[in-house]
């Protein structure tokens, strides 16, 4: 953890994603006493390809192999590098509200306990973990209640911080809450401290797009061919509305039978994959 005068914190994750938590981890520094304080990558895993190939490529392209691409239930802990920090967004299929909210009883809301696992492997010095604020109440809140109770007593103990972040107040453009649970190690006798809202005004999607502009040549900036109905139905969304919440006429209304966000979300992701695939 110590070089020089330094603090790395030598970083592992599982459901790492594309390397969304890895990117802010790697920006987050610090300097006091004429010492920095900083993350360092370690390792990461997830079971998605495409994801998997963008986090090397913005985290780690000159360790590609500390990206280990494999079912969490197939990797073997034990091989992986020491660690200091560990951060992870396990999945929230099972806790989504959008979704079918099974929570511990779905076939993805166990799978917190693998960084249980880690936590009580490597005992790192911090961890951070995020899911979705559905979390609270999925199997009546019992969920929620055994998941703090097993990162808690991981490791050494942790003192656990636990908030729902409005990102919208740290100046995201997106009405999006999150819980975040941050665990120090309760032998270091410190606490971490929910930091303050950073914005009054929250930055509007509007504002992100078009201040400034973004450019005619900028990668990835292909415009979308839309019907004139698609237009006109997202048009006639309101701030803060959706296709199935907004008052739409009859004409612009979504008619698909049995039909969930999460489905369409599903069907996003696919998109996207194919997209980000095409680029190697």
């Amino acid at each position: 953890m110590k070089s020089s005068e330094n603090m790395i914190f030598r970083l592992g994750e599982l459901f790492s994603g594309p390397g969304g938590i890895a990117l802010g981890a790697k920006r987050a520094k610090i300097e006091k006493d004429n010492r920095l304080y900083a993350f360092k990558h370690i390792w990461a895993n997830d079971i998605d390809e495409n994801s998997c190939k963008t986090y090397i490529r913005n985290i780690c392209p000159d360790k590609p192999e500390t990206v280990i691409c494999k079912d969490v239930k197939e990797l073997d802990i034990k091989s992986l590098e020491p660690i200091d920090a560990f951060a992870y967004g396990f999945p929230c299929n099972d806790f989504s509200i959008v979704g079918e909210t099974k929570g511990l009883d779905g076939k993805y809301g166990p799978l917190y306990k693998y960084g249980v696992k880690i936590l009580d492997y490597f005992k790192p010095k911090v961890f951070f973990a995020e899911n979705v604020n559905g979390l609270k109440s999925a199997n009546n809140g019992k969920a929620f209640e055994s998941i703090l109770y097993d990162l808690e007593n991981a490791g050494n103990g942790y003192k656990l911080t636990v908030h729902t972040y409005k990102f919208e107040q740290y100046g995201v453009p997106q009405n999006r809450k999150r819980i975040i649970i941050i665990g120090i190690d309760k032998t270091l006798g410190i606490e971490f401290k929910v930091p303050a809202p950073t914005v009054l005004c929250p930055v509007t999607a509007r504002q992100a797009l078009e201040q400034p502009h973004i450019s005619a040549d900028a990668f990835n900036h292909e415009f979308t061919k839309q019907s004139k109905k698609v237009i006109e139905r997202l048009m006639s969304v309101k701030p803060g509305e959706n296709a199935w919440t907004a008052d739409l006429a009859p004409s612009l209304q979504l008619n698909v039978k049995g039909a969930k966000m999460r489905s369409f979300r599903q069907e996003l992701c696919k998109i996207l994959s194919s997209a980000i695939n095409s680029l190697y």
